[in-house]
C-alpha cells in the first residue's frame, strides 16, 4: 500500500495581514520591520497559502529598502538629493506595506515596486 502525503495549505488572510503591516514596527518602535516579517514568513510559508509569495515579496521590499538608504547616505553630499531619496523610502516604507495588506484582505497577490528581487 502506498501512503501519498498530501499537504493541504489554510487560507488565512489575516496573517497575510499582519505580516505585512509588521513592516511598519520599524516606524513603531525604531526595528523589526525585517526580523518580524521573516519570522512569520520561515515559521508559516508551508502551511499557510500564499505566504511563501507574500513573504518573499515583503522580504525583498524591505532589503531594497535598506539597499536605497545606504545608497541616499553618501548622495546626501551631491546637491542634497539624497535627502529626497530618504524622503522617497520613507514615505514608500509607510504606504506599500498598508496598500499590499489591503491587497492581501482581498486575496489579491502582493506589488511592490521599485523592489530587487534578492529572493525568488
Amino acid at each position: 500500500m502506498e501512503v501519498i502525503n498530501q499537504s493541504t495549505l489554510r487560507v488565512d488572510r489575516q496573517l497575510l495581514v499582519i505580516t505585512h503591516l509588521t513592516q511598519l514596527l520599524s516606524y513603531i518602535i525604531g526595528f523589526g520591520g525585517l526580523i518580524t516579517p521573516l519570522i512569520i514568513w520561515l515559521s508559516s510559508r508551508d502551511r499557510v497559502e500564499g505566504m511563501d509569495e507574500h513573504g518573499k515579496a515583503i522580504l525583498n521590499f524591505q532589503l531594497s529598502l535598506i539597499l536605497y538608504f545606504i545608497f541616499s547616505i553618501p548622495a546626501i553630499l551631491l546637491l542634497g538629493l539624497g535627502i529626497l531619496g530618504i524622503i522617497g523610502v520613507i514615505i514608500l516604507g509607510f504606504i506599500l506595506p498598508i496598500v499590499n495588506a489591503v491587497r492581501a484582505s482581498n486575496g489579491e497577490s502582493p506589488s511592490y515596486f521599485m523592489t530587487i528581487r534578492f529572493i525568488s
